[in-house]
């Protein structure tokens, strides 16, 4: 395996467990657990806005996108992406992900303020053209 397969195999599993930190979520009212994102908005409802979308700021104004969704038991919940303050223990693994994602890129060869920014507008669901230009490979399990 070349090490451009190698580099893109990592960086695919490390954006898809950043992805996947936030879950499984479990309602408070119900108990009901919601293992994927898939699940999450498959299986429950939008709330407010046909969405169920919505754009914030984070404490340093910031653009951050709330998922608001009606769980099964009429409860509303919240997921959000890219607010980096989040200080519970899934808050804390997309941390530790992202961070472990910044040393990635930073030991192949990306400016350290660059993968920052490029991964920080993944997470706000912006295109990143730095990024993009890597395709994953065809099993990037």
């Amino acid at each position: 395996m070349s090490r451009q397969d190698t580099f893109l195999r990592a960086l695919f599993r490390g954006l898809q467990a950043l992805a996947d930190a936030a879950f499984p979520k479990k309602c408070p009212a119900c108990g009901r657990v919601y293992r994927t994102v898939e699940e999450f908005v498959a299986r429950t409802e939008a709330a407010g806005h046909p969405t169920g979308l919505r754009q914030a700021y984070d404490d340093d104004d910031r653009p951050i996108v709330e998922l608001y969704r009606n769980c099964v038991c009429g409860s509303t919940l919240m997921d959000f992406f890219g607010d980096r303050r989040d200080t519970s223990p899934a808050g804390l693994r997309r941390r530790r992900r992202f961070g472990e994602l910044m040393d990635f890129l930073v030991a192949n060869g990306v400016a350290p303020e660059t993968a920052r920014t490029e991964l920080l507008k993944l997470m706000r669901g912006e295109r990143s053209e730095l990024l993009e230009k890597y395709r994953p490979p065809l099993d990037a399990s």
